[in-house]
């Protein structure tokens, strides 16, 4: 099998027509970091060069799939890096290069000829979600979350799968509002194709993907291939180019920097409290002003601890 860092893959114990692809970051509710984009198109680069493999399902250990990018690393964290930059002047080319090639490793789900599907549980948030929907179908638990909260403020779902899968109504719906829905209410929207009770998740998601591991290969690959050609055909790749530039300035402008300098302040926690509590998120000079005072309070506290830097070192 091949061994991983973020994830595991391997053929199913009863059923070797399904592999298994799961998520195995369990101490950080599977959060995504630098090297799972990567390592999720490498496994289902495995799947596809397995002819014995059908159907790759997709899930997540512990407690939950995924709940996003983990901002320990990319918003407290004290680093520079490519989707973060500290350098003046920002380079969006730079940021948009990286965040496409996690966006196509996302996508490989969608792309590789092999059905997917998504068994959700816990929650599938913010980055998350961009991997359960880059997946054919969405299977959830009642009780299970999906939804993009950092439209708030710090992002934009980069493969922009919400409109293609839910509607422009109901996509704007959760864009504007930043909101999750449960796996109940992502059936009735037609978001998933099945929401069960938790202790039933697993039995439902082996009963679709037994069903679909019985048909050809070379099917179950020209009808995806049709499927998907619907979605090229109206524009997926243009508009995850858009909302991947997107992505890049929610996390720069005024709002995102003030966003990620109270992470760093106050720590991730609280800033994804204030972000997802409804309360005004700072913009513009309000913004700018926070910005300066977060900065005086960093380098206050570098200088105390006797790291000597007048703004974070990142």
């Amino acid at each position: 099998m091949p061994d991983f860092r973020t994830l595991t893959i391997h053929p199913d114990a009863q059923n070797p027509r399904i592999a298994r692809l799961t998520l195995n970051r369990p101490e950080r509710l599977n959060a995504i970091d630098e090297a799972m984009p990567g390592e999720i198109r490498a496994a289902v680069d495995w799947a596809v060069a397995n002819d014995d493999v059908h159907v790759i399902v997709v899930q997540g250990a512990g407690k939950g799939f995924c709940g996003g990018y983990d901002l320990s690393q990319f918003a407290q964290g004290q680093i520079d890096h490519p989707c973060q930059q500290e350098r003046a002047p920002w380079d969006p080319m730079v940021d948009y290069a990286v965040m496409k090639r996690y966006t196509e490793d996302f996508m490989s789900l969608w792309r590789c000829p092999k059905p997917t599907i998504a068994q959700v549980h816990g929650a599938a948030v913010a980055g998350g979600s961009d991997i359960a929907l880059c997946c054919d179908l969405l299977v959830m638990a009642d009780d299970a979350r999906i939804g993009y909260m950092p439209t708030r403020v710090w992002g934009c779902p980069t493969t922009a799968m919400w409109t293609y899968r839910l509607g422009a109504t109901r996509a704007k719906q959760l864009m504007f509002t930043g909101d999750v829905i449960d796996g109940r209410t992502a059936a009735a929207w037609g978001l998933a194709n099945e929401a069960v009770p938790a202790d039933q998740l697993d039995a439902a998601v082996r009963r679709l993907a037994e069903r679909i591991a019985g048909v050809p290969r070379s099917h179950l690959a020209m009808h995806k291939l049709v499927a998907n050609q619907v979605l090229l055909t109206m524009g997926l790749e243009q508009t995850q180019q858009l909302a991947t530039l997107f992505d890049g300035i929610t996390r720069h402008n005024p709002e995102g920097l003030w966003f990620r300098r109270y992470a760093q302040a106050e720590g991730f926690k609280a800033a994804v409290q204030w972000r997802d509590s409804g309360q005004p998120i700072p913009e513009g000079d309000d913004a700018r002003r926070r910005i300066t005072e977060l900065e005086r309070q960093l380098a206050e506290a570098r200088a105390a601890a006797g790291q000597g830097s007048a703004r974070p070192s990142l």
